[in-house]
C-alpha cells in the first residue's frame, strides 16, 4: 500500500501517542466509515501542523527529479530555453518528430531573437532526416505542435459512458461466501478475452518500483523503488514520452499532448493542483481515493450511499461507480494505527482542499435539499467558504472509504523493461507504473493458480483479462492477487495474502497435498545411481551460496569499465589494429565478461550435482549464462543455455506460460542473429502461440515477427520448416 511519505507518518503516530485517552477510546470504538471520518474531522485541529512537519524540501528524491520545464515559470525566457535544449537532446537521439515540436514551443514561449538561427538549424536538420510526406505536413503544421492530439496510449474522456465490458459467455454472480464473482455460462478458449475494461481512476506512482517475483493486485510485497524516471510517463494516460508537456500551475504533473492536459484538469487536477507537494507526500493511496471521489461526484455518492439503506435499484447495476463504492474496505481488521493515519491523512486533505479554491462542479448537488435531508448529522463548520458546506463531510466519508478499500482492491499496472547495459538478450523485470482502481476487475477472487492472464504489455491502463487456458461452463473467473504457485510456496502465500487480504487462501494450489508434500520433503540427488537424501534445510543452504554467487556473476556482468574503453578508443584511433591484433585489444574491455562467464561455469557446475535442470535456479544460471555469451556475440552458445533456461521455466511456469514466450522469443533472437534459420522458423509459431495466448496478436514481440522476417529465414534455410518441439 502506498502510504504518506515517512515524515507524515510519524507525525500522526506522534500525535496519536499523545492523543487524550478519551479521545483515544473514542476513536476505537468506532467502526462505521461516517462516525470515524466525523471523529478524524473533529481530531484534524489537534494534528493540521502540515506546513509545519511536511516541506518541500522532505519529499523524497522522487520529487526533487523533475525537469527544469516543470520548474521555469510559464511564458519565460528560462522555459524557452528548457524547451530549446531539450530539444537538441532529442535530436541526438533521432526524435526528429519530438524534436520539432520542442522547437516550436521554445519559439512560442519566448526564445531570444538573437539566437534563434540555432533553432532553425536544428529544424533543417531535422526535416532531412524526415520522409517527404512527414516534411510536408511539418512545413504545414510547424507553428502547430502535437499538443492538441494524444498519438499513443489511453486517452480516456472523462465524460464518455461507462460499457458492461464482461464477455457475453460470463455473468455476475452472488453468494455469501464469495461475494459478488464472475462464473462462466459457456466453456470459453484459451487467449479469449473475457473482460475489458478502463480502469475508474489511477494514478502514475512516484519513480519507478521494480516488481520482484510477481505480478498482481494490491502492493507488491517484495519491491525495490528507482527513482529518477518518472518524467518519461504521461500522467493521464501514462504512454512513455520524450518531450512532456507540464501542467502550467504546479511541477508535479507532465503529460504527452496538451489533450491529456486538458483532461487530467478537467477531472481532477484542477483541485489537486494548489495542494501540490502536499498531496504527494500524502501518498498515491490517498490520491487515487480522492480522484475515484472526484471523478464520482455528489450525486452518485448519495445515491450509492442510499443503496445501503435500500435494495440496489436495478438501474444502478451497470454503474461503475455502484461497483467501486461496495466494494470490501476491511475496516475491522484493518490496524488501529493505520485507520488513524488514513482517517486523519484524509481529513488534512479534505480540511486543504476545502480551503483551496471553490467547490469542484462535480461535487454540487442539483436538488441541494437533498443533501441536507440526508446527512443532517453531518460535523457543522464554522466560517471558511459558504460553499463546502457542513454537508459536504459525505465527500471526505467517501474518500477514506476507497483509501481503505485500495489496500485489498487496486491492481498493479506493470510494464517489462530491459534491464542491463548489453543490448543483446537483456534480461527483462516488471516495472510497476501506476495504481489502478478497475470496477469490474476488483469483482474477481483470488487464485494461487489462476485461469485468467492479465499483462500490461506497454504499461498503459487498456489491457484486456484473457484466459490463460480453456474454462468450463460453471467455473468461476479467478485472478491473482499477486502470490502465485508458480513463484512462491503455499506457506508464504498464505501468510501474505492473510496479512494484506484478511482471508486464508484455500485455493486448489493451496489444498493441493502432493504439492505440499514436495515442499515439506528433502531433495533426492541429481545422480541417478545415487539417491541420497538431502535435508531440505541443508538445500537451502546451498542455494543460498549459489544464488549470491549467481548476483555476484550478474554484477560483474553489468559492471562498467569506463577506463578500459577510453584505452580501447585510442589505440582504435592511434594503430588501427586488424585480425588477432584487434582481439587482443578487445580483451580488457571484455575482461568481466569471461571472468563473469568463469563463475557462472563454476556455480553450474556445483549446483548440477545437487539440482535437477528443471529447478528454477538453474534456470536462470542458464539464462545468466546466455546473456555473457550473447554480449560477447557467440550466439551457438548463448542459444544453447537459452534452451536449457527454457526447459526450466517450462517446468516452473507452464508450456503456455507468458514467461516462457519471453524466453523463446529471446530465443528467436539469437538464432536469427546466428544466421541458424532452420531453428529460427521451428521457434516462432510457439512464440505466437504463446504472446497471442495473453498479450493478442498485436502486442510489439509479435510485430518483430513480422512477414519481412519469416521471408529472410526461408531465403536462407531453402524454404524447410522445422515443427517446435514441445518438450522445451
Amino acid at each position: 500500500m502506498d502510504l504518506p511519505c515517512v515524515q507524515w507518518q510519524d507525525h500522526v503516530a506522534h500525535k496519536w501517542s499523545g492523543l487524550d485517552p478519551e479521545l483515544k477510546e473514542t476513536f476505537l470504538s468506532l467502526h462505521e466509515i461516517d462516525d470515524v471520518f466525523k471523529c478524524a474531522l473533529s481530531l484534524a485541529k489537534y494534528v493540521y501542523l502540515l506546513k509545519e512537519t511536511i516541506s518541500l524540501n522532505e519529499i523524497k528524491e522522487t520529487f526533487l527529479l523533475l525537469q527544469g520545464i516543470c520548474f521555469a515559470p510559464q511564458s519565460s525566457e528560462q522555459l524557452s530555453l528548457c524547451y530549446a535544449n531539450r530539444s537538441a537532446a532529442l535530436y541526438h537521439l533521432q526524435q526528429y518528430q519530438e524534436c520539432l515540436y520542442d522547437i516550436d514551443r521554445a519559439l512560442n514561449t519566448g526564445y531570444p531573437a538573437h539566437l534563434s538561427h540555432k533553432l532553425q538549424d536544428r529544424h533543417n536538420l531535422c526535416l532531412s532526416h524526415l520522409p517527404m510526406s512527414v516534411k510536408t505536413k511539418n512545413d504545414q503544421l510547424y507553428h502547430v505542435s502535437n499538443d492538441d492530439k494524444c498519438s499513443k496510449g489511453l486517452t480516456v474522456s472523462s465524460s464518455e459512458a461507462f460499457r458492461f465490458c464482461i464477455c457475453p459467455q460470463v455473468s455476475v454472480g452472488c453468494s455469501k461466501e464469495k461475494g459478488c464473482h464472475l462464473v462462466a455460462l459457456q466453456s470459453i478458449t484459451a487467449g479469449e478475452v473475457i473482460l475489458s475494461e478502463r480502469p475508474f481512476s489511477w494514478v502514475l506512482i512516484p519513480g519507478v518500483e521494480k516488481v520482484k517475483g510477481k505480478r498482481g493486485q494490491g502492493q507488491d510485497i517484495q519491491s525495490e523503488i528507482v527513482f529518477g524516471t518518472e518524467h518519461k510517463r504521461c500522467h493521464w494516460c501514462l504512454a512513455e514520452t520524450l518531450c512532456a508537456v507540464p501542467c502550467k500551475g504546479c511541477s508535479f504533473s507532465r503529460y504527452c499532448s496538451a489533450s491529456c492536459q486538458q483532461e487530467a484538469w478537467e477531472e481532477h487536477h484542477l483541485w489537486e493542483c494548489p495542494l501540490g507537494a502536499e498531496l504527494a507526500a500524502m501518498g498515491v493511496m490517498v490520491q487515487l481515493a480522492l480522484r475515484v471521489t472526484l471523478k464520482a461526484g455528489i450525486e452518485n455518492i448519495h445515491r450509492a450511499r442510499q443503496t445501503i439503506r435500500d435494495e440496489q435499484k436495478k438501474s444502478d447495476q451497470y454503474n461503475p461507480y455502484m461497483t467501486v463504492f461496495h466494494l470490501m474496505q476491511h475496516t475491522e481488521h484493518q490496524s488501529i494505527s493505520l485507520r488513524f493515519m488514513c482517517a486523519l491523512t484524509v481529513a488534512t486533505v479534505y480540511l486543504k482542499l476545502s480551503k483551496a479554491g471553490p467547490l469542484p462542479t462535480s461535487w454540487k448537488l442539483s436538488d441541494a435539499s437533498s443533501i441536507t435531508s440526508q446527512s443532517s448529522d453531518g460535523p457543522k463548520k464554522k466560517g471558511g467558504d459558504t460553499e463546502w458546506s457542513s454537508e459536504l463531510w459525505v465527500v471526505g466519508s467517501a474518500v477514506l472509504r476507497h483509501m481503505l478499500q485500495l489496500r485489498c482492491n487496486a491492481q498493479a499496472v506493470v510494464t517489462l523493461q530491459a534491464t542491463g547495459k548489453f543490448p543483446t538478450l537483456q534480461s527483462m523485470e516488471e516495472i510497476r507504473v501506476a495504481t489502478a482502481m478497475f470496477p469490474t476487475l476488483s469483482l474477481l477472487n483470488h487464485s494461487c493458480r489462476p485461469n485468467t492472464s492479465l499483462v500490461f504489455s506497454t504499461g498503459t491502463v487498456d489491457d484486456p483479462v484473457r484466459a490463460a487456458r480453456d474454462i468450463r461452463a460453471g467455473e468461476e473467473i479467478l485472478h491473482c492477487y499477486g502470490p502465485n504457485s508458480n513463484r512462491m510456496g503455499t506457506e508464504e502465500r498464505q501468510r501474505l495474502l492473510q496479512e494484506q487480504y484478511y482471508f486464508l487462501c484455500e485455493c486448489e494450489a493451496c489444498t493441493d497435498q502432493e504439492e505440499e508434500i514436495r515442499e515439506r520433503s528433502g531433495f533426492t540427488c541429481s545422480l541417478l545411481s545415487c539417491g541420497h537424501q538431502i535435508l531440505s534445510s541443508d538445500v537451502n543452504h546451498k542455494l543460498q551460496e549459489y544464488t549470491v554467487a549467481l548476483e555476484k556473476a550478474v554484477a560483474l556482468m553489468e559492471k562498467e569499465n569506463p577506463g578500459s574503453f577510453l584505452k580501447f578508443q585510442t589505440n582504435l584511433l592511434r594503430l588501427k589494429p586488424t585480425g588477432t591484433q584487434l582481439q587482443i585489444f578487445l580483451l580488457p574491455l571484455f575482461s568481466h565478461l569471461v571472468e563473469a562467464l568463469h563463475l557462472l561455469k563454476k556455480i553450474s557446475s556445483q549446483s548440477g550435482l545437487l539440482l535437477r535442470d528443471t529447478h528454477p535456479l538453474q534456470g536462470e544460471l542458464a539464462d545468466a549464462t546466455a546473456r555473457a555469451y550473447a554480449s560477447l556475440g557467440d550466439w551457438k552458445n548463448a542459444a544453447t543455455h537459452l534452451e536449457q533456461s527454457a526447459v526450466a521455466i517450462s517446468s516452473q511456469y507452464g508450456k503456455d506460460s507468458f514467461e516462457l514466450g519471453q524466453q523463446l522469443f529471446k530465443l528467436v533472437q539469437l538464432h536469427f542473429n546466428g544466421s541458424v534459420k532452420g531453428p529460427t522458423l521451428s521457434v516462432i509459431p510457439k512464440v505466437r502461440q504463446i504472446l497471442s495466448l495473453h498479450c493478442g496478436p498485436h502486442c510489439p514481440e509479435l510485430q518483430e515477427l513480422n512477414p519481412v522476417l519469416l521471408q529472410r529465414c526461408k531465403s536462407y534455410s531453402g524454404g524447410v520448416t522445422i515443427k517446435y518441439d514441445d518438450t522445451i
